[in-house]
């Protein structure tokens, strides 16, 4: 067998020339109809589905496919391609909303932010400075920052990935999402760096984790400086780490994976503790240098960040929620910035079910062309279509 590949545009047209006849007899013309299978829109939910993975996922600014398909002689506006993917994600929006539903049920939560722009909200920014400046104030007292967060939520065997872009913090979207969570279902895990950020309102409702992999990178960053110290917390750390690794292998549960932990990790961990803390106390190290911050910090987040000692199914590190928050931050570094929070919710709910799509193992292009073919059914029976759900009875190979 031999194979021939070749290159085309993302998206390909069609041109139908329909034959006009007038009727010699009364002068009425006829027009030839467009083939059945050619479909009554101009853009076939496939168009519009491969416009979303392009956007959301590789990170294609508008003007740059506009200028690849001009090049492939299928010119596509930027605008025409905006008001395609919103009519994607008008019937993506409800099993977003589903799947937050579900998601705010899950046992552990992971969660990260990174800077986005809006434009509308840059744009109230400057009026919420200049009316700072005509009072005398320095700054603004309203808040002007701008934050994506994801939030890779686990629930049962499933993985819900959600995106939010506004004003708000990690924190205060896991609190959105906690208070969706039903009355009486244990507290969850909720696994973050140490940033006051990602705090919740209402910490007790969240068995707090922090991430090891970040107190590891503040020694790994100072090796050079300080390369006796910074070996002994890097070396107790990856023999951690590689123990974690083996749990993984051996797929061992939750229960089993802790008391694992707890048989090789602990001793290396105590041992760990005890030199920091001698460290400190004896003032073998200033405080306020940069070795003396990073033991610092070990000590004063030591309970969350040995979680993983105490309770089952507790992660040693935040790095799910990092890799899935590199799809906003692609689309950030192509296209800088979104016009409005309507265009940034639609990229959050795209983003959320591709990405989640991609988890799932479901062909993320075949699952947005469904949620359009089959829209009243999505809508009257949102639960059905989340893409594990669509994964179990509906992709086909």
């Amino acid at each position: 067998m031999e194979l021939r590949i070749d290159g085309n545009a993302l998206l390909s047209a069609i041109r139908y020339e329909l034959e006009k006849l007038r009727c010699s007899a009364c002068g009425e013309v006829f027009t030839a109809t467009v083939p059945a299978g050619a479909g009554a829109e101009k853009y076939s939910p496939r168009a519009r589905a491969v416009l979303a993975v392009s956007r959301y996922y590789l990170g294609l600014p508008f003007y740059r496919v506009e200028a690849y398909q001009a090049m492939l002689g299928v010119p596509v506006p930027d605008a025409t391609q905006w008001d395609q993917i919103e009519k994607v994600g008008d019937c993506a929006y409800v099993v977003f909303e589903q799947m937050e539903q579900v998601a705010a049920q899950g046992e552990l939560i992971l969660h990260d932010d990174t800077a986005v722009r809006i434009l509308s909200l840059m744009q109230e920014n400057i009026t919420l400075i200049a009316a700072a400046q005509a009072q005398g104030l320095s700054t603004p007292q309203e808040r002007t920052g701008m934050h994506t967060t994801a939030l890779a939520v686990q629930v049962g065997e499933h993985l819900a990935i959600l995106y939010y872009s506004s004003r708000r913090h990690a924190g205060e979207n896991l609190q959105g999402l906690l208070d969706k969570r039903e009355t009486g279902l244990d507290k969850p895990l909720a696994m973050s760096d140490a940033l006051s950020s990602n705090a919740v309102a209402n910490d007790a409702a969240v068995i707090r984790c922090h991430c090891l992999a970040h107190g590891r990178r503040k020694f790994s960053d100072l090796e050079e400086v300080f390369p006796h110290e910074c070996q002994v917390v890097l070396e107790a750390i990856s023999q951690v780490f590689d123990h974690d690794e083996q749990a993984r292998k051996d797929q061992l549960s939750p229960e089993a994976r802790l008391a694992y932990h707890q048989a090789q990790s602990q001793p290396l961990m105590a041992g760990l503790k005890r030199w920091l803390d001698t460290q400190m106390d004896d003032q073998q190290v200033e405080p306020n240098s940069a070795l003396g911050k990073a033991m610092g910090y070990m000590q004063s987040h030591w309970a969350t960040l040995t979680r993983f000692l105490s309770v089952p199914g507790a992660p040693l590190d935040n790095n799910l929620a990092e890799r899935v928050l590199k799809l906003f931050i692609r689309q950030r570094k192509n296209s800088l910035f979104y016009k409005s929070t309507h265009s940034a919710y639609i990229a959050s709910v795209l983003t959320s079910l591709i990405a989640t799509c991609l988890y799932a193992g479901v062909n993320a292009v075949e699952y947005l062309v469904a949620l359009q073919e089959h829209r009243g059914e999505v809508f009257a029976d949102p639960p059905a279509w989340l893409p594990w759900a669509y994964a179990r009875t509906r992709a086909s190979p």
